[in-house]
């Protein structure tokens, strides 16, 4: 696999058509390893001169806040130099040169700002259902499984077994197991088929990580903010709402909200960051199991603006459906109002429909009509219903409201994003996770009540 790409650098240098495999835009595990696995294929299966790039579709500047990549990509020793983003690479110059072949792995989906390449995609690779009035004008094979690694795992064994080498077997073993929660069979994510390549690759190469410590390990670096930036923790985890052009950004972090708020230089920081990013107030949502392995919950508001302020932090202090128990937490900012939050039930999607309703109760204080909202993300119905999936199952139908952000929308049902696709297999996250413990923890020490009794 390193050789490999290493010739793919080399051959951006040269004026030549390409066949680019793609991922998805959040470029999570799946779709990452995905992209390099099918393009490595690909690469070794086809007798004309042809060149297959995979190109991860963000930008350089991206990739550490997906900790899970970074992580796996060290320990199967595949540098990061070797690997081409988005914005190294000019597909659309390509495309009007004549020298652009695309195949989508892990979506079936471009935005609108790549809507001219549709035109160019040759093939698409997925797990999810399509559900579309028009076939794409292209080869689709879609399958309904836990990982799309699993069908590239498949395509590799079936079609030419011989050039997977142990690199590339211990990339794809270990993201589907992380997509598929290590083949738990209570979370019901695994398919038959995913359990059968997992089993395959460990057949074929016995020295592989055990599941459980691949499982953990990569688990683990995906929430692990420890390197970040105080910029990159809240840009990883972000949700958007604006209305009136007023925008407010929503980022949970995994972390205490007191070590938090100690962070050298941090009022700073949260100045440039809604400086950057265009926001008039910052909530911060810290998340995390304290001594006790209890779930623990804690707002910060940030906001220079102290009507806006005042308004958000009166509309989340009194509200009661749902009811946050706020308690005031120390802070020594003017600019920022920090809370502990008593109900540990009342997640970020939860929490959207409030602020909403505090920027409709400023601007009604205002005199300024308030419209409708503009939301980057669920509104209040779309919320409700993936709040309905949340306490239903353990992985529930998320919204990217949870997931690794800045991810792309839920994705659609064609190759240029027209309506949204409710089906699609969901991914797995810490929110999820978090929710999940918090419910076993309360059940547990009500059993535990009820037995003394």
């Amino acid at each position: 696999m390193e050789d490999y790409l290493q010739g793919c650098r080399a051959a951006l240098q040269e004026s030549r058509p390409l066949h680019i495999v793609l991922g998805n835009e959040a470029c999570d595990l799946d779709s990452m390893v995905s992209a390099l696995a099918l393009a490595f294929y690909l690469a070794k299966t086809t007798e004309a001169e042809e060149v297959f790039v995979p190109v991860l579709n963000i930008n350089r500047s991206e990739l550490p806040l997906r900790g899970d990549n970074v992580f796996f990509l060290q320990k199967i020793n595949i540098p990061e130099s070797l690997l081409i983003f988005r914005d190294e690479i000019d597909l659309h110059a390509l495309h009007q040169a004549g020298q652009l072949t695309l195949i989508l792995v892990d979506h079936h989906v471009l935005p609108k700002g790549d809507a001219a390449l549709e035109e160019a995609v040759a093939e698409v690779l997925d797990h999810r259902p399509i559900e579309q009035r028009h076939c794409p004008p292209c080869h689709v094979s879609v399958e309904l499984v836990g990982s799309c690694a699993t069908l590239v795992t498949e395509r590799i064994l079936q079609g030419a077994p011989e050039i997977l080498d142990r690199q590339t077997a211990a990339l794809l073993h270990g993201t589907i197991l992380l997509d598929c929660v290590n083949m738990d069979l209570k979370v019901g994510k695994a398919t038959a088929k995913d359990s059968k390549y997992v089993e395959k690759l460990e057949a074929l190469f016995p020295d592989l990580p055990r599941r459980n410590d691949i499982f953990d390990s990569l688990q683990k670096a995906k929430f692990d903010i420890s390197g970040l930036t105080t910029e990159q923790m809240l840009r990883k985890d972000q949700k958007t709402i604006s209305r009136q052009g007023t925008k407010v950004a929503i980022s949970a972090i995994y972390m205490d909200l007191e070590a938090f708020l100690q962070r050298s230089g941090l009022i700073a920081d949260l100045h440039a960051f809604c400086q950057a990013h265009n926001c008039d107030v910052l909530v911060t949502m810290t998340i995390f199991f304290n001594t006790h392995n209890e779930p623990v919950r804690q707002l910060a508001i940030f906001c220079p603006h102290a009507a806006l302020r005042m308004t958000i932090c009166g509309v989340l202090e009194h509200s009661h459906s749902p009811s946050l128990k706020l308690t005031p937490a120390p802070s020594t900012h003017p600019h920022l109002q920090a809370y502990l939050q008593g109900n540990t039930q009342v997640s970020r999607k939860k929490l959207l429909p409030l602020l909403q309703e505090a920027l409709s109760a400023y601007f009604d204080s205002m005199k300024i009509p308030s419209g409708q909202p503009e939301t980057e993300g669920v509104c209040r119905e779309q919320a409700d219903k993936e709040l309905d999936r949340a306490g239903n199952s353990l992985v529930p139908g998320l919204s990217q409201d949870e997931e690794e952000p800045p991810l792309p929308p839920t994705p659609m049902n064609s190759l240029v994003d027209e309506c949204p696709l409710d089906q699609g297999l969901p991914k797995f996250s810490a929110e999820v996770i978090f929710e999940k413990c918090s419910q076993i923890s309360q059940s547990q020490s009500t059993a535990a009540s009820l037995s003394k009794k």
